[in-house]
């Protein structure tokens, strides 16, 4: 599962250890998403799909930041059972083709991963940010402007490196 978040909210979560109270939305391999990409590489395809859940939420990350934040978007990978989650399908275009609801909270104990961007992404997120409402508002150039932040790949971070994480920035 694959939540998005802020630098500054994770912080700001991280001492309590619960991250989210249910029901929260997460995104995942759903049978929308799956139905979505049926004619992909079947090889590839699980990865593919996890790889496109977790850019679903990197785009929602964006959705939470405020002009005051580092304009990083930040994903948690977790662990969550199975029999916590709600799949209904869903539409097909992205964010809504990959979310699911938890019916747990989301615990920092369930953290497998950490990804985050990296400094050179910092001008697109900061552009993708003020385009949203154009964007929104069916604007394709803001459109663009907010999906160039996909050409940044994420970074990766072990789940005990949070704390350093935080500390220092990415």
């Amino acid at each position: 599962m694959y939540w998005p978040t802020t630098l500054t909210a994770l912080a700001r979560l991280a001492d309590s250890g619960e991250l989210a109270p249910a029901p929260v939305t997460v995104h995942a391999v759903t049978p929308t998403l799956r139905d979505y990409y049926a004619d992909a590489d079947p090889r590839d395809l699980e990865e593919e799909l996890e790889y496109v859940a977790m850019t679903d939420a990197a785009e929602q990350s964006v959705r939470q930041l405020t002009a005051q934040e580092a304009p990083r978007r930040v994903v948690l990978a977790l662990d969550v059972p199975d029999a916590a989650v709600q799949v209904e399908r869903g539409a097909w275009s992205a964010p809504e083709r990959s979310q699911v609801r938890l019916t747990v909270p989301l615990r920092l104990a369930d953290l497998a991963s950490i990804h985050v961007d990296d400094a050179e992404a910092e001008p697109d997120v900061r552009a993708a940010v003020a385009a949203l409402p154009a964007a929104d508002a069916g604007d394709e150039d803001a459109r663009f402007t907010v999906e160039a932040c996909e050409g940044h790949d994420l970074l990766w971070y072990d789940a005990g490196e949070l704390p350093l994480l935080l500390v220092a920035g990415p």
